[in-house]
């Protein structure tokens, strides 16, 4: 491992997403750019027109649509370009400029959804018969109508467009510091080495079987937040304000009621996911007493957590065999989706190799019309190999919703998004243990799939509870300070982990390292969708193709209806906390699993 990372151009292209797909040059970007700043005032034109008649409501509907396509696609093109190297500041500006523009339109389209709501069901009703083709936004007139009380005048709306841009200014802010501006100590390796910490080799150093490795690693990456944490506090304080502004604004009870509608999830599915859990701490507990006498410790320390239980064996996957694994284990979902992934894999959908400079973490992007991406910082960790077939899940969800969908239905929500994920680990689980060749291979997964389940369900629950109380406090006039933070997140660790693990000091500074806390209420999500996918990916092993195609109707589904129903479909309730302790049930037997092979 070299101390520093390579550069973007030292890294071959074969590893390098192919952003070419979506504009050969910055000039065409450029313009793209030029056209949506020219269509503005067209867009503007509609206004109080866009309803005199069935007509004239579908063809106006359809060019907002297209500039908007446009517009997600400039988009698409600078964040990841930006990605690559943060550092780049021609890109950061081509990245401003497209969140600008966003912006731009979102004010010239402000009054679409008021001047909609003066219409009754039943004067929609008469459009259709009117122009049957208005039949194909039949879900997006019912979503806007549901929620009629929430929306204001056109003037107001307009208003609420303006902020965008500096509502987003928190998440621009915290991206800056963690990705660009924050630099963590060199340390030494396992081997003597110095190397600098990064985000992306950092897990790897928590999985180091020296105790001084993870613990240095530990301490040093966190104690640079803490150096940081009054600005941290000060903008997650700033975010959590601005999901309070736009509740109220929208006259919702709280922030928390006003993220969830968006969805059309009710508040009891988030409080039913906390609870549920809450309840059935009892085998997360077990499982870490158990990990401790693997690891033949006195103590188990928080940042042991992420070392593997079997140190005989260290299973690695370099890229090659990380892809051959995805396609294996993903089997059962049928040969088009199989050549799908190989598609991905051969033609430039994904950024796979860290260098300096790039975005952290991984993640699937893209836009309507252009395959979609997957942005990696691959390491030949088992948990990267997971990280493709996780991104790959929903990078497929998008082919599938785009190639079946319109633009305007075809974008799912995040509510759904998980599940195509996480399905995909589910079943690469499964294959991989059904070809573990021995009783340590076997040990080594079942921890792996253990600590998977730890960090989706348990860890992202921990984490919703979180935002659930930093909001309620601010709610209630409490500034959230960088003392109250970390106690908060200090005692939601003692409450989750139980007695049996020592939660050192550093671990009170971790929120600040958390993206999703300016996301509004995402991270639930994670673990309902776990869920979800591990009740479908049990009727796909246990139903075969009946259960398959019923999948695969959900991935083409898109965003053509709520997601609540789009997975009761296929065959999963979320109304009720029954996926979540199914899922939590299959967590207890694998640590019985475990107990049983020690």
């Amino acid at each position: 491992m070299s101390k520093e990372l390579p550069l973007r151009e030292n890294i071959s292209d074969e590893f390098k997403w192919n952003l070419h797909d979506i504009y050969e040059t910055d000039d065409k970007w450029e313009e793209d750019f030029e056209k949506v700043i020219n269509s503005l005032e067209d867009i503007r034109s509609l206004q109080g027109k866009l309803i005199n008649n069935a007509d004239q409501l579908y063809q106006g509907l359809n060019k907002l649509l297209e500039i908007e396509k446009v517009t997600t696609r400039l988009n698409a093109y600078s964040h990841m370009k930006s990605d690559q190297n943060t550092k780049n500041e021609k890109y950061q500006a081509f990245n401003n400029r497209a969140m600008g523009l966003y912006n731009q339109l979102a004010d010239a389209t402000s009054f679409v959804v008021p001047e909609i709501l003066k219409l009754s069901e039943e004067k929609i009703r008469n459009f259709y018969q009117e122009n049957e083709n208005l039949k194909d936004f039949e879900h997006y007139f019912n979503n806007i109508l549901r929620q009629k009380k929430h929306f204001l005048s056109a003037d107001e709306e307009r208003l609420i467009a303006l902020t965008g841009e500096i509502a987003n200014g928190p998440n621009n802010i915290f991206s800056m510091l963690n990705n660009a501006d924050i630099e963590f100590p060199l340390m030494k390796d396992e081997k003597g080495n110095e190397i600098r910490i990064t985000h992306g080799r950092y897990i790897d150093l928590l999985k180091s079987s020296e105790s001084r490795v993870r613990k240095e690693a530990f301490q040093k990456l966190q104690g640079t937040y803490g150096e940081l944490e009054n600005t941290f506090a000060a903008t997650l304080d700033t975010a959590v304000k601005s999901h309070i502004y736009y509740a109220k604004v929208r006259k919702y009870d709280n922030a928390l009621q006003s993220a969830l509608d968006d969805d059309n999830v009710p508040i009891t599915v988030y409080d039913n996911l906390i609870a549920t859990v809450s309840d059935n701490l009892a085998p997360l507990h077990k499982y870490m007493e158990l990990k401790r006498e693997f690891l033949e410790l006195d103590e188990l320390h928080i940042y042991d957590l992420y070392t593997p239980l079997i140190t005989k064996i260290d299973l690695k996957y370099d890229y090659a065999r990380a892809k051959e694994e995805v396609l294996k284990g993903t089997a059962l979902l049928g040969d088009e989706y199989q050549n799908l992934l190989k598609n991905g894999f051969q033609n430039g959908w994904i950024d796979v190799y860290e260098n300096r400079g790039k975005r952290s973490g991984a993640y699937s992007s893209g836009c309507y019309g252009v395959h979609p991406y997957v942005l990696l910082n691959y390491t030949e960790d088992i948990s990267n190999l997971f990280t493709l077939a996780h991104e790959m899940g929903h990078a497929l969800h998008s082919y599938y919703a785009n190639k079946n969908q319109p633009y305007h239905y075809a974008s799912y929500k995040i509510f759904v998004a998980e599940v195509a994920s996480t399905l995909n680990e589910n079943l690469l689980i499964d294959h991989l243990l059904n070809n573990a060749d021995t009783k340590e291979e076997k040990l080594y997964l079942i921890n792996y799939f253990l600590e998977g389940f730890r960090g989706t369900v348990f860890r992202q629950t921990m984490f919703a509870e979180f935002e659930k109380l930093i909001h309620a406090r601010v709610e209630e006039g409490i500034p959230l300070t960088a003392s109250q933070l970390k106690d908060d997140y200090y005692q939601l660790n003692k409450k989750y982990f139980g007695e049996k693990v020592i939660l050192d000091d550093e671990i009170k500074w971790e929120w600040a390292r958390i993206p999703h806390f300016y996301y509004n209420f995402y991270v639930y999500k994670y673990a309902t969708g776990y869920a979800a996918a591990t009740a479908l990916a049990d009727k796909i092993r246990k139903e075969g193709e009946q259960a398959k195609n019923k999948y695969i109707d959900f991935l083409k589904a898109g965003g053509s209806d709520y997601p609540i129903e789009l997975l009761k479909s296929a065959g999963v309730d979320m109304n009720s906390p029954q996926p979540i302790k199914k899922g939590i049930d299959v967590f207890a037997k694998y640590v019985n699993k475990l107990e049983e092979l020690k």
